[in-house]
């Protein structure tokens, strides 16, 4: 027979959990550069970008598509990286609660 409760229970179990795991995610850093470090960006696990650095001998050339393309470069890098992060940080915290549902992504709860 069907556990309604215990099945409610669960579902408030797994908010919980990932309630917490995004609470983390703000502390999660991560940083990437672009053109061998000219540009480096950080971004935390709520991928929020927090720092962009950008070398001085860059910032004193005329070539501003270059300096637009290597931040982008850096920010995606970063956004990148902190959302495979992120991701491992849920399911981590989530391991075990939920049953193996094929295409289950839980990586925007946290986003």
């Amino acid at each position: 027979m069907f556990d309604m409760f215990g099945m409610l229970g669960k579902v408030k179990e797994v908010q919980a959990k990932i309630k917490e795991a995004q609470d983390k995610l703000q502390h999660i850093t991560v940083t990437s550069e672009s053109g061998a470090g000219l540009v480096k960006a950080t971004v935390n696990g709520q991928r929020k970008l927090l720092k962009i650095e950008i070398d001085d001998s860059i910032l004193n050339t005329n070539d501003r598509d270059m300096v637009n393309d290597l931040v982008v470069a850096a920010v995606n890098s970063a956004m990148e990286s902190a959302n495979e992060k992120a991701q491992e940080e849920l399911k981590k915290n989530t391991e075990g609660l939920l049953p193996n549902i094929p295409g289950l992504d839980l990586g925007n709860f946290g986003m």
